[in-house]
């Protein structure tokens, strides 16, 4: 069984992280959404958050699960036996950023590869950091996200503007 690891903070996901996995799902034959709990990084949504809203977004893909990890990815992707990491690619910006990324843990981990899925030209500019500063500034996000995940944005701002006064 081919298994790859599509690991990232997704905070949130985006229809860019939608379109990559469902491009990948054709190539392996289960893939592990693995959401980064990093302790040392401030996240708009908590770690369950996240995994319940790629959940709900990712029904629709039969051979796709969803987990978390902290730590190293290699040491995640050994432990679940998977055969290859994916990353998805909107730039040259991120390749740049994304070959170190897989060279370091071809050198950690040499018998995974990395598999670099090129985004859609429709969801190219869309980044989770891009989708939160609109959101948070009061701009539209439905053609950026999910239905649910749009939805989770509209009651996190509720209450983040509750907790603010």
């Amino acid at each position: 069984m081919r298994i790859a690891v599509y690991p990232g903070s997704f905070d949130p996901f985006t229809k860019g992280h939608v379109d990559i996995l469902e491009r990948s799902s054709k190539l392996f034959d289960r893939i592990i959404v693995a959401v980064v709990s990093n302790v040392h990084k401030k996240s708009l949504f908590t770690l369950e958050e996240r995994v319940d809203m790629i959940q709900e977004a990712t029904r629709h893909v039969p051979n796709v699960e969803v987990d978390w990890f902290s730590g190293l990815v290699v040491n995640y992707v050994k432990e679940k036996g998977a055969c290859a990491i994916i990353r998805g690619l909107r730039t040259v910006a991120d390749f740049e950023y994304e070959m170190q990324m897989a060279m370091m843990n071809r050198y950690l981990l040499p018998e995974v590869d990395t598999v670099f899925i090129m985004s859609s030209s429709d969801y190219y500019y869309i980044s989770s950091s891009g989708v939160k500063e609109a959101a948070l500034l009061g701009g539209p996000v439905s053609g950026l996200v999910p239905p649910n995940v749009e939805q989770r944005l509209k009651e996190k701002l509720t209450e983040l503007r509750k907790e603010a006064r």
